[in-house]
């Protein structure tokens, strides 16, 4: 018999019409961010597509670099390789980087071009720069989008702790090998893209906020900024900010003006508490990190792609019922489930279908903190029956997004 797991929606309470409030001053930047800056469409890189201006910018930046420069490569792609369209995304990247004023577009590129030499960053994705305690912490490649994109997280609160902060930072040597460090983590991400017209040629890159020191962390934020700004064009499709406080929003509020259209539809401004939310938006849970709401562990994408998750909303003043039928005498039953910024009630029980077997309580009703990881566990089923596994958000207005995934083994099949 096969499993099966439908959602069943009860206990929900009338709730009357909130008065209306007046929104926070957070709030109202935060929209009026987002009225500003429409979703940021990726360009394809297919020629046919350009503008007739823009293929013979392109032709006039190779036939600059060929009298300036020579032939030389990025990525290990030849640059004036002209049956290699690969050649073509790169050298459009730089273009757009400088919309499409050729000489500045030159310029550009052959100081990135000697930065890479000078620098050695064909060659840092082989070196140990002894940075184990941060990685999967501070910066680090995770999964990849809805679209196919990698995905590069950055969270910096470590460093609140003034001795890992000395540690990492407390002289221009060490500051100098973290951006090194910081460089590996970004070459191991643009290794992943496919630099072909209609493939994916550029990374998301997720932001936290939370517990940044932001004075003391000025000067690093600043040459990193600079270096990928100057030295990666266009390689990162969309930014994502989570856990913002107040300052960020206003800051982002004031400069806002100063940013192009293109840069702005880029960003993504998500407040403290709203990270899954966020991120499922562009994001399968089953790549979102445990620690933003998801049900991805450390080491997970190691193991080939994940068993995908079935994605469900709690509503304010609902309870879900997940129902997984089919289980057999004998058989184990492993299941994840998630409610990103959790505060509700969940618990877990097994239904056997024989009349008069008492039902078990597998995981008898807690509520579960805004802060605690996706739930994992198993259970061996003595008999034939299913499992239900409950989520109580009646005592709440607040929606919730959540996520859940399971596999029944049996004596004889893998069901899931």
């Amino acid at each position: 018999m096969e499993a099966t797991s439908p959602l069943q929606r009860d206990n929900q309470i009338p709730q009357s019409s909130p008065k209306p409030s007046k929104k926070s001053f957070v709030t109202s930047l935060m929209e009026a961010a987002a009225l500003r800056t429409p979703s940021f469409k990726e360009d394809t890189y297919f020629l046919s597509h350009l503008k007739n201006f823009e293929k013979k910018a392109l032709q006039e930046l190779k036939d600059h670099l060929m009298f300036a420069h020579g032939p030389d490569s990025m990525w290990g792609i030849p640059l004036l390789e002209n049956a290699d369209d690969r050649a073509d995304v790169i050298l459009l990247k730089f273009l757009r980087a400088r919309d499409f004023r050729v000489q500045d577009s030159l310029t550009m590129l052959l100081k990135c071009l000697a930065w890479r030499k000078e620098f050695g960053a064909d060659a840092v994705l082989e070196e140990d720069l002894g940075f184990k305690e941060l990685e999967g912490v501070v910066a680090y490649m995770h999964g990849c989008d809805r679209a196919g994109h990698p995905v590069c997280y950055n969270a910096y609160g470590i460093f609140k702790d003034k001795e890992m902060y000395e540690r990492i930072f407390g002289d221009n040597e060490k500051l100098k090998k973290f951006l090194r460090w910081r460089v590996q983590v970004l070459e191991s991400g643009i290794k992943l893209l496919h630099f072909k017209p209609g493939g994916v040629n550029s990374i998301i890159q997720v932001t936290d906020l939370k517990d940044m020191p932001k004075r003391e962390l000025r000067e690093a934020s600043n040459h990193i900024l600079s270096l990928f700004q100057d030295n990666y064009p266009e390689m990162v499709a969309r930014k994502i900010f989570i856990n913002v406080p107040w300052y960020f929003t206003l800051l982002y509020s004031m400069f806002s003006p100063f940013l192009t259209q293109r840069t702005k539809s880029k960003f993504v401004i998500s407040k403290e508490g709203n990270a899954a939310e966020t991120l499922y938006k562009f994001i399968r849970p089953e790549y979102v990190p445990v620690q933003y709401g998801g049900l991805s562990r450390p080491g997970d994408v190691l193991n080939g792609p994940p068993k995908p998750a079935s994605e469900f909303t709690v509503k304010g003043g609902e309870k879900v019922n997940i129902q997984i039928e089919g289980i057999e005498v004998g058989a184990t039953i492993t299941w994840e489930i998630v409610v990103g910024g959790w505060e509700l009630e969940y618990s877990a029980e097994f239904v056997p279908n024989a009349e008069g077997s008492y039902t078990i309580a597998v995981e008898k009703e807690r509520r579960i903190a805004a802060n605690e990881e996706a739930i994992h566990n198993s259970y061996t089923a003595g008999e034939a029956g299913k499992m239900v596994l409950s989520v109580d958000n009646t005592a709440s207005r607040k929606r919730n997004v959540a996520a859940y995934r399971y596999v029944v083994r049996n004596s004889a099949t893998l069901v899931d």
